[in-house]
Order: structure tokens, then sequence, then C-alpha cells
């Protein structure tokens, strides 16, 4: 935990959100997407508190998003593991996980979420998206195991429905526990609606969560169907090694696809949601209006969630109370991708 993080969330927080997430924390060292990420530990509380002391302060909740990077991981020069052989190229020397390493990690989610629980975190977000480990387990593309981890929706969504009810027991009624589902994976023969909505459901009927928030894409396969908007392509291949330079310009677009920006663009995925489940949702995915907010929250959504609008002006929102302003100001260059492996950032400020 450094002082610049604590006063990156803090700022955040004397801007009007309600609750601030500290995202990505791995549950354990192996699982890690890039390599400055936070590691959940007992070293790890006293500066988790003094981050959740400074929100805190300004009268805001603290949330950490909390997960495991699976195939991912092997970015950080790790073996990676995942539930099945991924025909990802950095995955080469990927591990297939045993049923005793998935009861371990489902036990390293529940003691994670107990640092935060030390440290005085207000909520825990499950990360089940992207393409990380959870997510690659949804996913009948990733998950091509034969055992109850896999093969039926049922089987595919046990590790996530086995990790909530972990965490849920350790923390009981002191936390609120949401987690980030993919509603889409942005590539064929991933999990799509059809699929997504029914795990929502099970989820719901669980009873282990307080809210789920929807998302969409993969960071292993489809990155840029989450975010929309321009593809930085040039400046993430500065973040890579001097030698893939070259050719991650040369042929990146080809991972780095342009999906043109809208407004709230998850919004039509998430309805289906609305219509399914009883348990409050949170919306994500480009809003950057206050109609959006207000429309949102009139549909039946109980939050939604900001990132590159509040990057671009941390006081949106009290700007939005006051009447200052209706939209931000946030042009989704997605420049500010990059910026996450020396300290995130918009470019514009």
């Amino acid at each position: 935990m450094t002082e610049d993080l604590i006063e990156f969330h803090r700022e955040y927080a004397a801007g009007g959100v309600a609750m601030t997430t500290l995202a990505f924390c791995a549950v354990s060292r192996n699982a890690r997407g890039a390599p400055g990420e936070l590691v959940l530990g007992a070293e790890s509380v006293d500066g988790l508190g003094r981050l959740a002391d400074a929100v805190h302060a300004e009268g805001a909740l603290m949330n950490a998003q909390i997960g495991h990077a699976g195939a991912v991981a092997a970015a950080t020069g790790v073996r990676a593991r995942a539930p099945s052989k991924s025909p990802w190229p950095l995955a080469i020397r990927l591990q297939v996980l045993t049923d005793s390493e998935i009861r371990e990690i489902i036990s390293d989610f529940a003691k994670g979420a107990g640092f935060l629980q030390q440290a005085g975190f207000d909520a825990v977000e499950l990360h089940f998206g992207h393409g990380y480990l959870p997510s690659e387990f949804l996913s009948p593309k990733l998950n091509n195991r034969k055992d109850s981890w896999g093969g039926s929706l049922e089987n595919r969504a046990r590790f996530c429905r086995e990790i909530a009810r972990a965490v849920r027991e350790k923390l009981g009624t002191s936390m609120a526990i949401t987690a980030k589902l993919n509603m889409d994976d942005g590539v064929r023969g991933g999990l799509w609606l059809e699929d997504s909505v029914e795990i929502g459901r099970m989820l719901d009927a669980d009873g282990h969560l307080d809210a789920l928030q929807l998302t969409c894409g993969s960071s292993l396969q489809n990155p840029m169907y989450l975010f929309r908007g321009d593809v930085p392509l040039h400046e993430m291949a500065d973040t890579m090694p001097r030698v893939l330079r070259p050719a991650v310009k040369a042929i990146g677009g080809l991972f780095f696809k342009k999906y043109p920006f809208t407004e709230a663009y998850m919004l039509t995925m998430a309805r289906q949601f609305l219509n399914a489940l009883d348990m409050p949702l949170i919306l994500l995915g480009g809003i950057n209006r206050a109609d959006t907010i207000d429309s949102a929250v009139a549909e039946g959504f109980e939050m939604v969630a900001i990132g590159r609008a509040l990057l671009r002006d941390p006081a949106l929102l009290r700007k939005f109370e006051a009447g200052e302003a209706a939209e931000g100001l946030c042009i989704q260059c997605n420049k500010c991708m990059p910026t996450v492996y020396t300290g995130t950032r918009c470019v514009l400020r």
C-alpha cells in the first residue's frame, strides 16, 4: 500500500462516490494478473486499514475486488493455473487444477476476505468475470473438464457458487458481498446471456451475495469488448517487453478489436437480469451522464459503477449534484488503460 494509492481513493471519496473499490487484489501470490497487484495477506492488513480510514474520513465506503487471474497469471511469469488447457499463446506452461487445488483456491478467497474484514472494509467484490479463473470455469470454451467442476452449466458454475458460500461463511453479515459476473465473454463459444442469466439465478437462489455487478469481455481473449471506444494500441505496445513491441503494433489489432462507444452500452444485456433476478443489480459500462444514472435507478438498478468518467474528473458526482455539469469529460480514448502498469490516471488531466 502506497500513499499515492491511498490518495487516489480518498480523492474519489471526497468527490462524492458512495463507495470506492480497490481493484484487483489477488487471493494468493500466484493469482496475480500483473506484477504490481496487491496480494491479500496478514502483512497487507495495516496498509489496507490506512486506506479504509482515509476513505471513511471522507464519508464514503471502502470496497475491494478480490480474484484469481487463472491463465492470465502467465503474463507475470508464473506457472499459471486454469480449469483446462488453453489455446492462449502465453499459457503454454499452463497447469490444470486438481480437485484439491480448486478447494484450496476457494479457501484463499475466504481468507482474503477475512483480511479485508480485519482492515475495516465495508464490502468485498468477488471477481467472476473478464477471463480470470472463475470466469474460465464458467466458460464452455475454456472449461473442458469431465469431473464435477465442468461439463454441465451447474458444474461450471460450482466454483463461483462455492467461493460465494465460503466468503459468506467467513464474513457472516459483517460486510456486504457482491460479485462481478460476465453476461457475455465477447468470443465465439464463450459464455453468453442464455447461460449467464441462469448462473445469476443460481447465485441469487444461493443467497450468499448482496448484489451482482454485470459486465462483459475477457482480458484473456477480447479486452476491448469491455471498454469500447478507441484502441490505444501503440501505448499498450509500449508497456510490453521491447522485443515484442513491433509485433504488437503491427498485428495487435487482431487482439485489441475496436468496438464503438455508446452511452451505457451494457444496459440492453443487463435488462435481461432485471426480469430474472430478485437480488440488487449494479449497472456498469460507459456511464458518463447524470441522466443515465437517474434512468438506470428508475428502471430498477440499485447502483451504478463508474470508472473512466471519474478518472477524468474525480469530482464529477459533486458537479452532478450541484447542477454544474450534466455529462463527464471522458472522450473514451482509453489511453488510461496502459497506465495501470505505472499508476492509473487520465492522460488528459
